[in-house]
């Protein structure tokens, strides 16, 4: 028998308010990126929808350049600019107003700017130059500086544009330009190499003037990879500047990068990403990025004919400074080492105060975690040093910290201070791209809550600029596989879309007939796509779209999902693909001593055949929202083919999977693999394996994001929650109990007998088993977004009591505003705050028998509509922009 569900239609809420006559809309959050326009919309009334919009822009003169006039349209995200042609590095001003559904119209919001970049290569007019000396062995960083002068003219706008080979930090007259670090950022450099654009009006000074910049090894030049290598873009170090100034009578200067430059080296004598920094105090160069420096012993730069022809404007966000910590405890260990522990694993570097004598060396080395004696441990560094080193240059206080290099580290050991360690003099600083938290998770039970602190901080420490699988060892790079399974809970941790819109640009440009490498950028040469990694094709563009109703990614994106999915079909044997390396089900549990084939072995080609038919139905997806219909259908009978051979080769006659893992039946039902009659009967199967290992996960990187999302679609939720809560190992919850505070690469990085898992791959920060989280917010608080209209413009709200869980509270900064759901159980009541941004509209779901049983903000619910429903237990409720407050008494 079908149960019941009562919904209610709110469109100009009736029910719920009462029409408020001084009521108003206002607009907030305006933003422009790559001239789409986007804005937030405030109102103190209920169900509140755009109706119209008007945008105008201006050029510096206030002169009117794009005026829409009023357009009748809902849409306030990603609005296309389709005014005149822009001019190429000028500043622009925009505002916007708004009409809603109720009568009301916006003020015109506050004005704010973007600026043009370079939009063709000629525009550069710097030359690309290398240090005008011969480097040594070390190829300590090299300086750069350039003086000139300005007329007393007064300035309207100077501009900086600034790329390298290498890493660059520049100054102008002794101080930091803009706040990035480790800039230009990591891309594919043989094709796309970033530029930053400031603007550094306020930094010039009338007459005598310096530039100074100081460039660092990198991931240009640097070791990368696991195998000692180098110089994977070039053995050179290079630096392309130009300042643009403008002065207010219409007069230009331009200073470019060029031989008058002039170059020589200072205090950072070795700087490697892996390895770390040496710093040598006694060879600091006072004031040499400041005017009337004395250069006449430095050399000439040197002019080099590199392109600019990769050069393109910076897409993300860049990396900068965040959180601080300062030491929790100082330990002397049983090896007598001086050990600082922050009490929290992060990736950045420490801020340091030295005195000593000049000459002294003090060694900072980091690391993740102590042994089980207690004592400094470093072996899953691998090759990676990770140490900082500082020479003292006179008896004075000093103060260090790196500049081209980071770290993954809670503890330190400090070596050559002879005196006791002082806490004030140690400040570790968190470094990642400076992505917008948009969510937060908490509930009830301290462990979950630990859980979700473990997952944020395992991508802040792995979101620097690409996604890194690890921080510390000598790895750090961009495994596509990790990125794609940890997608949708990034979306919820913070504002992804800017950060995965650059990177898969260069998975597209690493892409070798279709073929995704398993890092990007690739610096790994030729490697074939294995499932599960190269899928991140699909994937990320897609989760992108659904979060952010980024219509654009798909259309950048859409050729490279297509190639990638062209290039399993021109492999796959009667539609199946069973050829070539996978990963599999990555890190997968297996037992020490496996005597009885407890270990949780998935055929790699069934994992590879679920894969295809995933990404081919989100390729479908995505040609249906770019309006491709030749490709829907052909793409469709594909995906049919894809299934039914899936079937014949991988489900017995009996309705069995040929592999018998939680991996393979997640998978299988995840993608809707089986046909409908065998989904009953397969997700108890897999019920019954979960039992059989006493409630422990046995997935790897592929299953594990699938699992409690795959449980809860066939009515197991009761079986996720106990996944969730299992405390023992293998499960979400035993790093935890041990003491770790971000995810682990290993479900048993520390065993329980205090000893390690393998050195070789042992990390202690990596986010791939944190992407539960993406159940924490759509399942336990019940956030999500539909796909009709996506981008949370209609959302829904569906929480899933459970678990023992008295309460949970979810927000999620939409870009349409804040979307939450707090719900929490007191006196055998359940109460449910929901708050739904302006110009979208929700499906909530509350946990009820009867509408009866139902009110808000103390009043029956009326005028419902009873509809059948194959979700028991539920009332319906379509609501409109607002708060409301639920109670239920069953």
């Amino acid at each position: 028998m079908k149960a019941k569900k009562l919904q209610l239609l709110i469109s100009v809420g009736f029910f719920f308010t009462t029409l408020n006559l001084h009521a108003r809309t206002w607009i907030t959050d305006l933003a422009c990126e790559h001239l789409r326009f986007s804005w937030r919309i405030v109102s103190d009334q209920q169900n509140v929808l755009q109706a119209a919009y008007e945008i105008k822009v201006f050029s510096e003169a206030n002169e009117m350049v794009w005026s829409t006039g009023r357009i009748n349209s809902n849409q306030s995200v990603q609005i296309n600019y389709t005014g005149p042609a822009l001019l190429s590095n000028k500043k622009y001003y925009w505002q916007s107003r708004v009409w809603d559904n109720q009568n009301n119209i916006s003020a015109w919001s506050e004005t704010v700017s973007f600026q043009t970049t370079f939009f063709d290569a000629p525009e550069w007019k710097a030359k690309w130059i290398t240090p005008g000396y011969n480097e040594d062995a070390q190829r300590a960083s090299p300086l750069f500086r350039k003086e000139f002068s300005t007329s007393k003219k007064k300035i309207i706008n100077a501009s900086v544009y600034i790329t390298a080979h290498g890493l660059y930090e520049a100054k102008i007259n002794g101080k930091k330009i803009g706040d990035a670090y480790l800039t230009p950022g990591w891309t594919s450099y043989t094709k796309r190499l970033q530029y930053q654009v400031y603007d550094v009006t306020d930094m010039i000074k009338q007459g005598a003037n310096a530039i100074g910049v100081t460039l660092g090894n990198g991931w240009y030049r640097g070791y990368l990879g696991w195998e000692g290598k180098k110089d994977t873009y070039g053995k050179d170090i290079a630096l392309l500047f130009q300042l643009n100034i403008r002065y207010a009578d219409g007069t230009t200067k331009i200073i470019r990068s060029d031989s008058s430059w002039k170059t020589s080296t200072g205090s950072i004598v070795y700087s490697e990403i892996y390895n770390g920094e040496i710093i040598d105090g006694r060879k600091e160069k006072k004031r040499w990025d400041q005017p009337n420096y004395i250069d006449r012993d430095w050399a000439n730069a040197k002019e080099a004919g590199y392109s600019t022809n990769n050069l393109i404007a910076t897409e993300n966000e860049p990396v900068k400074r965040h959180e601080t910590f300062k030491p929790i405890k100082i330990i002397t260990t049983p090896k007598g080492e001086q050990v600082i522990d922050f009490g929290q694993n992060l990736v950045g570097w420490v801020m340091v105060k030295l005195r000593g004598r000049a000459g002294d060396t003090i060694k900072i080395s980091h690391a993740e975690v102590l042994d089980k004696n207690g004592n400094f441990y470093t072996d899953n560094l691998r090759l990676a040093k990770a140490q900082d080193m500082y020479i003292l240059k006179d008896g004075t206080e000093e103060n260090f910290e790196p500049h081209f290099t980071w770290h993954g580290f809670r503890f330190i050991k400090v070596e050559g201070c002879n005196d006791k360690l002082n806490a004030e003099d140690f400040t570790a600083v968190a470094l990642y791209s400076d992505m917008k938290e948009t969510g937060s998770f908490s509930c009830s039970d301290p462990l979950i809550n630990q859980l979700q602190h473990n997952i944020v901080w395992g991508q802040k420490g792995n979101f620097l600029d690409v996604p890194t699988d690890c921080p510390q060892r000598d790895e750090r790079l961009g495994w596509t596989g990790d990125a794609q399974v940890f997608a949708r809970t990034a979306s919820f941790n913070m504002n992804v879309n800017k950060f995965f819109s650059k990177w898969m640009k260069d998975v597209a440009a690493d892409q070798r007939d279709g073929v995704v490498p398993f890092v990007v950028p690739n610096i790994l040469g030729g490697t074939p796509g294995s499932a599960g990694w190269a899928d991140v094709a699909t994937v990320v563009p897609w989760t992108m779209y659904l979060v952010y109703g980024n219509k654009k990614i798909l259309e950048d994106q859409y050729e490279s999902m297509k190639a990638h999915v062209e290039s399993i079909r021109q492999v796959a044997v009667n539609h199946l693909w069973n050829t070539g390396f996978h990963f599999g089900d990555w890190l997968f549990y297996r037992p020490d001593d496996d005597n009885d084939g407890r270990s949780a072995v998935t055929d790699k080609y069934l994992i590879a055949q679920c894969f295809y038919a995933h990404s081919t139905q989100l390729l479908i997806n995505a040609a249906k929202v770019l309006d491709r219909e030749d490709d829907v259908n052909n793409y469709s009978a594909l995906l049919q083919k894809i299934k039914d051979a899936f079937v014949k080769e991988y489900v017995t006659a009996n309705g069995k999977l040929i592999s018998g893992t939680q991996t393979a039946y997640v998978l299988a039902l995840g993608f809707d693999l089986l046909t409908e009659r065998s989904r009953i009967q397969a997700a108890l199967t897999l019920v019954d394996n979960i039992k059989s290992y006493g409630y422990h996960l046995t997935t790897g990187f592929l299953g594990t994001p699938y699992i409690c999302e795959v449980l809860t679609r066939f009515g197991y939720i009761d079986i996720a929650y106990k996944l969730l809560l299992q405390e023992t190992y293998p499960s979400w919850l035993y790093p935890i109990k041990t003491g770790a505070t971000t995810i682990w690469e290993r479900w048993d990085g520390i065993k329980a007998d205090s000893s390690f898992e393998t050195p070789e791959m042992n990390s202690f920060n990596h986010y791939a088993y944190g992407s539960v989280g993406d159940w924490l917010y759509r399942t336990v608080a019940g956030i999500d977004t539909y796909e009709d209209e996506p981008g949370y413009k209609h959302n829904r709200i569906w929480p899933h009591p459970g678990g023992g869980l008295t309460y949970v509270n979810a927000d999620l900064e939409t870009v349409y505003g804040k979307l939450s759901s707090h719900w929490r159980i007191e006196n055998n009541r359940f109460l449910l705050d929901v708050a739904i941004p302006v110009n979208t509209y929700s499906e909530v779901y509350i946990p009820a028998s009867s509408a009866e049983a139902v009110r808000e903000s103390g009043h029956r619910i009326q005028a419902a509509e009873i509809l059948n429903e194959t979700f028991p237990g539920c009332v319906h409720v379509h609501l409109g922009s607002g708060t409301y407050h639920f109670a239920v008494s069953n």
